[in-house]
């Protein structure tokens, strides 16, 4: 089935998040108050030693397997957007942290098949449409890859700023290109936070052309302190099955409590 353009841009959030979710079918506690130090870590410029051991890691998040993201994050001069205002949205699908981090890494959860409640038919006993319901179903799992990235000074409120200014300027949409493929977006739009954090932004971008209708793509960037945790979600059976979707609120918890 042919994916939009929109969607086959970002190569983290789309292209190898999607290519590896093809390939492999695959007591609360309370969050700080807006403006508040979070955790012990929150004035610290983490190195990328610290970094990696502070994302989320395999048996950190229920219901999820994590792991290396497949191809990695790509380098930030192969994302280019059409208007220089929209990268930073542009990036964040991609899993690149906004602004100047001086270290960062990456990991992928991939959420877990669901268990069937049926025997699985024959596929020549399927029709076209049963088909297609049987894969979107498969296809039902939520893909998220996270970048955790650490600032010197206000280097992490800065770029988180950054965002949230592009994300304001490009609600109409943008194009843009990594590594010569090329796609557009045709619509962002500001998403509600989950709350973690010392502040956060969360939007969607959505491809309204594309042959398989709207295919939205979900991202939220959150600051703690000196750091910012970047994810981007991916759910090709919702896509197709048109149903709603976020970024995983279990991911976003599993790494929230990590960074406290």
């Amino acid at each position: 089935m042919k994916r939009s353009s929109g969607v086959r841009l970002c190569a983290t959030a789309a292209v190898s998040v999607l290519s590896l979710a093809l390939v492999t079918g695959c007591g609360d506690a309370k969050p700080d108050a807006p403006g508040t130090a979070s955790g012990k870590n929150a004035a610290k410029t983490l190195g990328a030693a610290e970094l990696r051991k502070l994302i989320i890691a395999k048996g950190d998040v229920p219901g999820h397997e994590v792991g290396p993201v497949e191809g990695g994050v790509p380098d930030r001069s192969k994302v280019k957007a059409g208007d220089a205002e929209c990268e930073p949205v542009l990036e964040a699908f991609t899993g690149i942290a906004p602004g100047a981090p001086v270290a960062h890494t990456s990991r992928m959860a991939t959420q877990e098949k669901k268990t069937p409640t049926a025997e699985p038919s024959s596929p020549e006993d399927l029709t076209e449409g049963a088909l297609k319901d049987e894969f979107t179903k498969a296809m039902d799992l939520d893909v998220t890859v996270v970048t955790l990235a650490s600032y010197e000074g206000d280097g992490a409120e800065r770029g988180l700023a950054s965002l949230q200014d592009a994300v304001k300027a490009c609600t109409g949409g943008f194009s843009g290109e990594q590594d010569g493929e090329k796609g557009k977006f045709t619509k962002v739009a500001e998403e509600k936070p989950s709350g973690t954090g010392d502040a956060s932004v969360a939007f969607t971008a959505t491809d309204e052309d594309s042959e398989d209708g709207a295919l939205p793509l979900h991202s939220e960037v959150v600051r703690h302190g000196r750091t910012l945790a970047v994810y981007t979600t991916v759910n090709i059976g919702a896509m197709m099955g048109k149903k709603p979707y976020t970024v995983s609120a279990p991911v976003v918890k599993a790494q929230a409590a990590k960074l406290k």
